[in-house]
């Protein structure tokens, strides 16, 4: 084999370990995504709940459906390490956190993700590509946890309680979770349904399901 061979070789090695790693053995997973969706409850469908802080609880716990998927969960780690996949594994290569969450100098988070999704070798991407604020893991808590972060300014990236509810409605990087691309299961139901319910949420007490 010449060494023109042999650098043709490693490059598709490389190629094909990169379409493994990031899910993109697109031929037979190219609607995978659409498959699997699933929606959430309407705001609408909790109006039987007399009491107003039930159902407050009752909304949080829905709009947990998208809070607890791999497609939140993974950038939301208990550790320094990104998580990937629908089992949420540890990121291969072996990444960590960095200043503002985009990676440590040599390893920065756009070195690989690009500004958009690219389903050639499966590589997921958004231009504001990051980890969650250390503060705002959400790995192995309960849904109660997860309420009570939301609504503490100083664990949910200095927002008000209406902010958390544009960051939910309008951030891209939220949004990606219903577009993650092929090979990807997407958040259930969509980023308005999702927002509608933490805004109702939001404005009947915001109260938490039971730790």
């Amino acid at each position: 084999m010449t060494r023109l061979d042999r650098r043709g070789a490693g490059l598709l090695a490389l190629s094909l370990a990169a379409a493994t790693l990031f899910g993109g053995a697109l031929a037979t997973s190219t609607s995978m995504a659409a498959a699997k969706e699933k929606p959430l409850r309407s705001v609408e469908s909790f109006d039987a709940i007399a009491d107003r802080g039930g159902r407050s609880a009752a909304y949080f716990t829905e709009a947990g459906k998208v809070l607890l998927h791999p497609r939140c969960i993974n950038c939301h780690p208990a550790a320094d390490r990104p998580l990937q996949g629908e089992a949420s594994r540890p990121h291969v290569p072996r990444v960590q956190r960095g200043p503002g969450g985009i990676g440590v100098p040599a390893m920065r988070c756009a070195t690989c993700h690009p500004s958009s999704n690219y389903d050639a070798v499966g590589m997921p991407g958004n231009p504001h590509w990051a980890l969650a604020p250390a503060p705002m893991a959400w790995e192995g808590r309960s849904l109660g946890t997860i309420c009570a972060q939301l609504k503490d300014p100083a664990r949910n990236g200095g927002r008000s309680l209406d902010a958390v509810v544009e960051h939910m409605k309008k951030d891209s990087l939220v949004g990606w979770a219903w577009a993650p691309g092929a090979g990807r299961e997407p958040a259930p139901g969509s980023q308005e349904s999702f927002a509608a319910l933490v805004e109702a949420w939001a404005q009947s007490g915001a109260a938490c399901p039971s730790p």
